[in-house]
């Protein structure tokens, strides 16, 4: 199966088989947590603004996410994914944004099929991504400030699952240890990320689900997948 790596949330607008974001530090792994303590959708949005607009809605939605890493005012959760692992979700719907992860979502205009990847649900978004039967662009997020090793090492292990190579686990692991962002979760001084999220978030397959978007009424709506094996 065809694959294509590309950097940057931009670059989300050319694909149009099967797209995957990935953002390990934090959204993507936040979802996946959120997903698990029993979250039944997560609509991803680009703004703070859309986001309290749809808790104006449904005041039973939860909001969740950051601007530049920090949790924003009026939200009822930061993008920490032991702070939503540690939440009692069940049924509940969420809004999330982020300054990465969500952008890269909602450019995906073109795409047929959008997934998305963290290292804890990597093999189940592969073999999803498989059975879609799509050519595959897999876009590593990074931030603002450029490409995240984190992302780039998320990528490539998506990239050798889906074409059926054995990745390099423990490569892939030590580039997320050693990029900027894992620095950021280790240093004392940083208060909007910490260790245990770069934990969480180097738990390699830790949920057997994928993470599946789709367009309904202009929104953009992630659902629990259940990959069935290969």
């Amino acid at each position: 199966m065809k694959c294509t790596r590309v950097s940057g949330v931009e670059a989300a607008g050319g694909a149009t088989g099967t797209l995957i974001v990935i953002d390990v530090l934090r959204a993507f792994t936040t979802a996946a947590c959120a997903f698990d303590r029993g979250a039944v959708g997560i609509e991803l949005v680009s703004t703070p603004e859309e986001a309290l607009a749809r808790r104006a809605e449904d005041p039973a939605r939860l909001l969740v996410g950051e601007h530049m890493g920090r949790k924003l005012e009026g939200f009822d959760f930061g993008n920490s994914p032991v702070e939503l692992h540690a939440a009692e979700l069940r049924g509940r719907e969420l809004v999330m944004r982020s300054t990465a992860g969500t952008q890269g979502v909602v450019r995906g205009i073109h795409a047929r099929h959008i997934l998305l990847g963290s290292l804890v649900v990597a093999s189940a978004t592969a073999a999803l991504a498989r059975r879609l039967g799509e050519p595959v662009t897999i876009l590593a997020s990074g931030s603002p400030s450029g490409p995240g090793e984190e992302d780039e090492a998320c990528a490539e292990l998506l990239e050798a699952l889906i074409e059926g190579r054995e990745p390099d686990r423990a490569r892939c692991l030590s580039r997320v240890l050693s990029s900027r962002a894992a620095a950021k979760a280790l240093d004392p001084q940083v208060a909007w990320i910490t260790p245990a999220d770069l934990g969480a978030a180097l738990a390699l397959d830790r949920f057997d689900f994928a993470m599946q978007v789709e367009r309904v009424g202009g929104r953009w709506l992630a659902e629990k997948a259940v990959s069935p094996k290969e």
